[in-house]
């Protein structure tokens, strides 16, 4: 103890004269730079759409749109976190009504949106333009032009997901606002679809940019019929029935940061344990279930949202009488890409 205290004392006192060259040694007080496992500042959390619906109607009548500056969305803000969902990315719920429009701009966060209710919107991104409807999920790539116009009789909200935190973490935030409301459309508005959008056939001399994916929606219909066809195959132990969005040209995840996934948890179902760097956000679209994160235990129904925080044991399992259909975002591809994913299954 003796030598502890005498090295403790000579490392505060060569502190003193390390710190006019802007130099440090690490002190006994310093947090610990290594830990045996992750230790997450965000948490596990449950939002419920019982207590969501009414905030989300007072946004809507209250929170002007065309007030300039962020969108009207509200925020699944985590506690444990300065800022944001997950130590990766924001989620927000956006409101819009009628013939309103969200005006164009773009940025260096990727965005996505998965429609929660409501028809009858349209997102123009760098020309391209597509219809947003319950279910679908339209992409909004880094750096790409874009706006949102509704079209539709009704409110419409969505789920906005963007990797901000991971952007600002890495400093590369940058902004610029369009010289209009709304940008021009292509003559051919669907163009990369036409394309791509088959997921099996391109035309031959078709090269998108590298590592960019060139779709930009995926139709509700589409994803939920493949899922369906793979409800036919041999269940997964850890989440029953699921398919991940893919970019159809390299087979890679739809996003560069940030995957999706469309999940099927059948009444029946008991999902084995499992823990992962990398967090997670799930979206219940219909049906109940049961999730166990650490040592929490989250009772989902439709409307609802949770999340996952890095390292934590979870499983899921179904309840009541229907199949539950879940949306999730994780930032698994970006943990992939660094090399820092790992995972451990009970």
């Amino acid at each position: 103890m003796e030598i502890v205290t005498q090295d403790a004392d000579a490392r505060r006192a060569l502190q003193q004269e390390l710190e006019r060259f802007h130099c440090r040694v690490h002190q006994p007080d310093d947090p610990p730079l290594f830990t045996r496992e992750p230790r997450p500042d965000m948490q596990s959390l449950h939002w419920r759409w019982c207590d969501l619906a009414p905030l989300l109607d007072r946004l809507g009548r209250e929170v002007d749109l065309g007030a300039g500056g962020p969108r009207r969305t509200l925020r699944l803000h985590n506690p444990g976190l300065p800022y944001g969902t997950t130590h990766t990315f924001w989620a927000s719920i956006q409101v819009i009504l009628p013939g309103e429009v969200a005006t164009c701009h773009r940025h260096t966060a990727n965005a996505l949106r998965f429609i929660m209710q409501g028809e009858g919107a349209w997102t123009t991104v760098d020309g391209e333009q597509y219809p947003m409807n319950e279910g679908d999920l339209v992409l909004t790539p880094a750096w790409g032009w874009h706006d949102h116009v509704h079209r539709g009789s009704a409110p419409m909200i969505w789920l906005d997901v963007l990797d901000i935190s991971l952007m600002r973490m890495l400093r590369a935030t940058f902004f610029d606002p369009y010289e209009r409301d709304v940008q021009e459309v292509d003559a051919v508005p669907d163009r990369t679809w036409r394309q791509f959008g088959s997921g099996v056939m391109q035309p031959p001399g078709a090269k998108p940019a590298a590592n960019s994916n060139p779709l930009l929606a995926y139709p509700a219909a589409m994803a939920q019929a493949a899922l369906q066809a793979a409800a036919g195959l041999a269940p997964d132990p850890h989440d029953d029935v699921v398919l991940e969005y893919r970019n159809p040209t390299n087979g890679g995840p739809a996003m560069t940061t940030l995957a999706q996934q469309l999940q099927l948890i059948r009444p029946a179902f008991r999902g084995r344990r499992r823990r992962h760097t990398g967090s997670k956000l799930y979206y219940v679209l219909r049906g109940q279930g049961s999730s166990t994160v650490g040592d929490q235990r989250f009772d989902w129904s439709a409307g609802d949202f949770f999340t996952v925080a890095p390292w934590a044991w979870h499983a899921h399992e179904g309840r009541g009488t229907e199949d539950a259909l879940l949306f999730q975002v994780n930032d698994l591809p970006t943990m992939k890409a660094l090399g820092y994913y790992r995972e451990e299954l009970a």
